[in-house]
C-alpha cells in the first residue's frame, strides 16, 4: 500500500483520487471501475462502508471481497456511515445510534478484519447534511461529537489516521462546534465537500471557502491537513465542458487531496439517499454515463492526464457579447463539419464550431482546425440539448449548418431516448433559437436517406456483386424526393421528425431553411466505425490489417459522395436559399457514383495490395438493399454536380487515412490520383 509520501510529481497539485460507492453484489461494477481508474492513472479511491449493510446476511461477505479486491489495485479511503436502523434512535440509517459507543465498536471490528488494507479512516459523511446525518435528532451535534470523538480516539489506538467527514455545505461554524466539543484533538485531516453551481448555487470559490475553514483551524492551532473529500459537477443539463472547468478549478485549491465524484452516473433504476428521482441532479455526476459511455472530462483525462487539462487551447469557449458575425456549424468538429469549416475558413470567413466532442476523432479535428485556422475560428464546447446554450451561440450567427446528431441506427436501437433527445429535441432547440432572432439566419439541415425506410415495396434483383432495382426509372435516376416517407428504427424516426420540423418551420414561420436527405458521405477527417462512416471504416480496417464485418450479403448498393462535393452543395444551398427554402433535397453521389459493399472492398483491397478478410452477419433493422439518390432536383435548382468519381474519392480518403495514422501511402494511390482526369469545377462563392 502506498503512503502519503507517494504524491503527485507536480508539487503544486493536490493528490487526486476518485469517489465511487458500491452496492453489495456489484462485483462487475467494481472490476470496471478499477479498469477505468487504471486508464486514468488514478491510484486513490474513496468509497463508502455501510455500517447498516455490514450486519445484513450478505453484507460481511460483500466487504470481505470488496476491500481486498480494491486494495490490490488502489489506495482506499473508506468512509464509515449509515446506522443500522435496528439500533438507531429512529429506524433510519441517518439516525444517531442509541449507544454512541457502538460506532467505535463497529470500526474496531472492521479494522481487525481489514485494517491491513487501508491507512486512513473517514468518520461519517456530510455530518451537517440532514439526509446523511439527521441532526434534527441531535441539535448541537452533542451525540455526534460523542460518537465520532470516541471512534476517532479508538482508531488512533488501532494505528489509523483519522479524517473528519466532509462538511456539505462547507460550514466553518459547524467546524467550530467540533473544536468546542473536543473532537478535533483526535483528527488528522478535515474534509470538506463542494458542488459549485449544482448544490452550492451561491458559490464563493474554493479560495474563500478554504480560507474560512483554515481560519477556524488556525484559531485552535490545529495542524490537521485539509482535504476536499468530495467535489463534482452534475451534467444533468448536458454541460460537460462545465464539468471539465470545475475539475480544473478545484486542482488549484489549497488542499492536500482532492477526491472527484464520481466515476459513473447513478443508474436511473436506483434511488438516491434522499429518495427516488426527487432530484435529477443527483444522477449525473459521473465521468461516465450509467451505460458506460464516456464524458468529455474522462476522455481528455485519459488522453492527456489530469495535470495537462488546462493546457488544451482548442478545448474552450471563445464567445463574447462583442463577437463578430459568424457561420455557426453545430457538430462542427465532426467529419462533415470540419470540412465545411475548413472551406469557409480558407475563404477568410469567420466560423463558430459548436460541438460537445462526444465522438471519437472529433477532438483531433478540432485541434487541427485550431492549429491551422485559429485567426477566424470561434469554438464553443457545448451540447445541442441545452436550449440556453443554443440560444447563446445563435445570437451572432449569420448562417447555420446543423450537423450535430446521434448518427447510428444501432445506437438508436440501444438508446432510443438518447437518440430522440439529440436528434428531435436538438432540432427544436435550433429552430426556436433561429426563430427568436431579429434577422433569422438561413439554415441547412442534414437529414438522412433513412427517412424513406427499407424500400420494401421495390423489387431488387441480384446481379453478380450488387443489387439493381427492377423498376427502370429508379434504376436510371435513383430515389427521388417524391418517395413517401417511411421511418424505420428510432434513428429514422428522430431524423425524420427533425426533417419535417425544419420544412414546417420554414413554411409556418417563413424562415430560410432547407433539408438535405443525405446518402453516404466520405472523405478526409472521417473516423468511421462499424455503425457510421462505413467507407472510412472499411479503409481503416484494411490499413490496420483487420477483418471487416458485413451485415447482409454485401451486395447492397449505395451512391457515395466525396465530402468536398458535399461542401460545394452546402454553399450553393446557402447562396440559393431564397429560391429553395422549405424544400428537401436528396443528396449523394447519384447514379454515376454507385458501389456495392463488396465492390468497394475490392477497390480498397487493391489499394492495400491484398484481399480484405470478411465475415458475414444478419441484416440489421432498417438496412436497405439499395439506395441511390436522385439528385436532379438540387442540380436543377443550383447547377451542382459531383466532381469526384468513386475511384478518385476513395483514393483520396485512403491517402489521408494512411498519412493521418502514420502509414506509408501505397504507390498505387499516388498513381491512381495522378491518372485521374481533372474535372471542371463550378463556382460556389
Amino acid at each position: 500500500m502506498k503512503t502519503d509520501t507517494d504524491m503527485n510529481s507536480k508539487s503544486s497539485l493536490p493528490m487526486v483520487g476518485l469517489v465511487e460507492w458500491f452496492r453489495p453484489g456489484e462485483h462487475e461494477h467494481v472490476k470496471q471501475v478499477l479498469s477505468d481508474l487504471k486508464q486514468l492513472g488514478v491510484t486513490e479511491l474513496r468509497t463508502g462502508v455501510s455500517w447498516a449493510d455490514y450486519y445484513t446476511p450478505e453484507g460481511k461477505e460483500w466487504y470481505n471481497w470488496l476491500i481486498p479486491t480494491l486494495a490490490k489495485e488502489v489506495n482506499i479511503l473508506p468512509c464509515f456511515l449509515y446506522t443500522p436502523p435496528s439500533i438507531g434512535e429512529k429506524k433510519r440509517t441517518s439516525s444517531p445510534p442509541k449507544d454512541k459507543k457502538a460506532y467505535a465498536d463497529f470500526l474496531d471490528v472492521f479494522i481487525t478484519d481489514h485494517g491491513e488494507h487501508f491507512e486512513w479512516v473517514e468518520l461519517w459523511n456530510e455530518p451537517n447534511n440532514q439526509v446523511e446525518y439527521d441532526f434534527t435528532l441531535d441539535y448541537g451535534w452533542n451525540k455526534f461529537a460523542e460518537m465520532i470523538g470516541g471512534a476517532a480516539y479508538w482508531c488512533r489506538q488501532r494505528g489509523k489516521k483519522t479524517l473528519l467527514g466532509g462538511m456539505s455545505p462547507i460550514d466553518p461554524n459547524w467546524l467550530q462546534v467540533m473544536f468546542e466539543h473536543g473532537v478535533m484533538q483526535y483528527i488528522d485531516a478535515v474534509g470538506i465537500h463542494g458542488f459549485p453551481f449544482v448544490f452550492d448555487q451561491m458559490w464563493d470559490g474554493w479560495k474563500d471557502n478554504i480560507q474560512a475553514v483554515r481560519a477556524v483551524m488556525d484559531q485552535y492551532n490545529c495542524k490537521a491537513e485539509l482535504w476536499i473529500t468530495e467535489v463534482g459537477f452534475s451534467t444533468w443539463q448536458h454541460d460537460e465542458y462545465k464539468q471539465l472547468q470545475e475539475f480544473n478549478k478545484v486542482l488549484e485549491a489549497d488542499a492536500a487531496r482532492v477526491y472527484w465524484y464520481g466515476m459513473y452516473d447513478l443508474d436511473a433504476k436506483f434511488p438516491t439517499v434522499g429518495g427516488f428521482h426527487l432530484d435529477e441532479r443527483e444522477y449525473y455526476f459521473g465521468l461516465k454515463r450509467s451505460d458506460g459511455t464516456t464524458k468529455l472530462l474522462y476522455r481528455l483525462w485519459a488522453k492527456y492526464g489530469f495535470e495537462n487539462l488546462e493546457n488544451l487551447p482548442h478545448i474552450k469557449r471563445t464567445l463574447t457579447e462583442r463577437t463578430k458575425p459568424y457561420t455557426l456549424i453545430t457538430g462542427g468538429a465532426g467529419f462533415v463539419g470540419t470540412n465545411v469549416a475548413k472551406r469557409l475558413l480558407e475563404q477568410g470567413k469567420r466560423v463558430m464550431v459548436f460541438d460537445n466532442l462526444c465522438r471519437e476523432g472529433v477532438e483531433q479535428n478540432l485541434q487541427w482546425l485550431f492549429e491551422n485556422y485559429s485567426d477566424n475560428l470561434e469554438i464553443y464546447v457545448g451540447d445541442i440539448r441545452d436550449l440556453q446554450t443554443v440560444r447563446h451561440v445563435m445570437k451572432h450567427a449569420e448562417q447555420v449548418f446543423h450537423f450535430a446528431a446521434q448518427v447510428a441506427v444501432t445506437t438508436s436501437l440501444e438508446l432510443p431516448l438518447n437518440d430522440f433527445e439529440i436528434n428531435a429535441r436538438g432540432i427544436i432547440n435550433v429552430l426556436e433559437a433561429i426563430r427568436e432572432q431579429e434577422n433569422p439566419p438561413p439554415l441547412v439541415f442534414t437529414s438522412t436517406n433513412k427517412v424513406y425506410g427499407g424500400l420494401e415495396d421495390l423489387e431488387f434483383v441480384s446481379n453478380g456483386s450488387r443489387y439493381y432495382p427492377a423498376d427502370a426509372k429508379v434504376k436510371k435516376y435513383g430515389i427521388s424526393e417524391e418517395r413517401h416517407l417511411d421511418f424505420h428504427s428510432p434513428y429514422g424516426c428522430s431524423k425524420g421528425a427533425a426533417d419535417q420540423y425544419v420544412i414546417d418551420y420554414a413554411r409556418t414561420y417563413d424562415l430560410p431553411m432547407a433539408v438535405f436527405r443525405m446518402s453516404c458521405i466520405y472523405g478526409p477527417h472521417q473516423y468511421g466505425n462499424e455503425d457510421q462512416g462505413w467507407v472510412a471504416h472499411f479503409a481503416i480496417r484494411a490499413i490496420e490489417g483487420e477483418k471487416v464485418n458485413i451485415y447482409g450479403d454485401g451486395k447492397q448498393v449505395r451512391d457515395i459522395l466525396f465530402v468536398e462535393d458535399l461542401v460545394d452543395a452546402f454553399l450553393l444551398a446557402q447562396k440559393h436559399m431564397p429560391a429553395i427554402k422549405g424544400q428537401a433535397f436528396n443528396i449523394g453521389g447519384g447514379t454515376d457514383n454507385t458501389v456495392s459493399l463488396l465492390e468497394l472492398l475490392k477497390t480498397i483491397g487493391r489499394y492495400r495490395g491484398e484481399d480484405i478478410p470478411l465475415s458475414f452477419g444478419d441484416w440489421r433493422p432498417g438496412d436497405q438493399h439499395y439506395y441511390v439518390s436522385d439528385t436532379r432536383k438540387f442540380k436543377q435548382a443550383t447547377g451542382w454536380c459531383p466532381k469526384h468519381n468513386v475511384t478518385e474519392g476513395v483514393a483520396k480518403l485512403y491517402q489521408w487515412l494512411c498519412e493521418n495514422r502514420g502509414y506509408k501511402v501505397p504507390m498505387i494511390i499516388s498513381k491512381t490520383l495522378k491518372e485521374e482526369e481533372p474535372v471542371k469545377k463550378i463556382a460556389v462563392a
